[in-house]
């Protein structure tokens, strides 16, 4: 039985993508990332599928299986995956000269159960929040992988669904890379049912970016802001 893992960027104030929906943190950020991609390419090596949304499987093609991507040390573990895409519209997934990827085109939620069955290893879902979100309703995501960025941006989508119940994370493992980036790994515990209370009470608590209620800060980093660039400022 497989587990789906889903790993998403995100920004210090916890937002996936900005309020068009694109993630461009990227554009802010100075600096490599060798130390970075060293270990996405350990961990790839424990991964056996991908999952991807529509959105996020036209920006891959264009370039992980394409010569735009010869001088990154992960493209070849990422090109290795068996890949599935989800999506109503698609009829094809071609992956450059290498295996097309598996169209998903019914509900995405019975896919992921039965790839998951399939699969004896890691599954893991990049960027597609809104497919992220189906499996998180259902219970079908059993761990996170959450690189988070120093750059802070305000307002956005954030990772988890809004409005769902608080939920319990195990932190597994944590690692800082360069150039400043937070690499967490951490597990989805069982919801815990909530106590009745007899009367309203006044208690400081921490909201994440997707509305979340009160939760327990496992660990935290210290950002000191610099200078501001503009938005389509490129490393």
């Amino acid at each position: 039985m497989g587990q789906l893992v889903v790993q998403e960027f995100v920004t210090a104030d916890g937002f996936a993508a900005n309020i068009d929906n694109e993630f461009t943190a990227y554009e802010l950020l100075q600096g490599g990332t060798a130390e970075f991609d060293q270990s996405q390419q350990e961990w790839l090596a424990t991964v056996e599928a991908v999952v991807l949304g529509a959105a996020t499987y036209r920006m891959f093609v264009e370039f992980w299986p394409t010569p735009a991507s010869d001088g990154e040390i992960i493209a070849p573990a990422l090109n290795a995956l068996r890949r599935y895409v989800s999506s109503r519209q698609l009829q094809r997934a071609p992956w450059g000269g290498l295996a097309e990827a598996t169209i998903e085109s019914g509900d995405a939620v019975e896919a992921i159960r039965r790839i998951k069955r399939e699969v004896a290893g890691t599954i893991v879902l990049w960027g597609s929040l809104t497919l992220s979100e189906a499996f998180f309703a259902a219970g079908e995501v059993d761990a996170m992988r959450l690189v988070v960025m120093p750059v802070a941006i305000g307002a956005g989508r954030g990772v988890f669904p809004a409005g769902q119940d608080p939920t319990l994370l195990k932190l597994l493992r944590g690692r800082r890379t360069t150039p400043g980036w937070s690499n967490s790994n951490t597990r989805l515990m069982p919801a815990v049912p909530r106590k009745p209370r007899s009367a309203p009470e006044r208690q400081p608590a921490l909201r994440g970016a997707a509305g979340l209620g009160p939760c327990v800060v496992i660990w935290a980093s210290v950002w000191i802001p610099v200078a501001r660039r503009p938005l389509n400022w490129v490393p």
